[in-house]
């Protein structure tokens, strides 16, 4: 009579689908992490939209500080 242990050789592939799976997943975010770090380091900072005069005013207003020219 055969025994109902099953040996296995090798590795479960299920067991690999999940390694490959997994060290994508962390390849990936490792990834990102290290360009997201780099961009912060190295590319100039985006420039601000230019503030509309009335608004220079309203925001000095605002303060209560006197807008030259009035």
């Amino acid at each position: 009579m055969k025994q109902g242990k099953i040996e296995s050789k090798g590795l479960n592939p299920g067991l690999i689908v999940l390694l490959v799976i997994g060290g994508l997943l962390v390849a990936f975010l490792v990834g990102n992490f290290v360009l997201y770090t780099y961009a912060q380091r190295n590319l100039p900072p985006r420039k601000k939209k230019p503030v509309s005069k009335k608004k220079m005013k309203k925001e000095k207003l605002k303060q209560g500080v006197q807008v030259p020219g009035e």
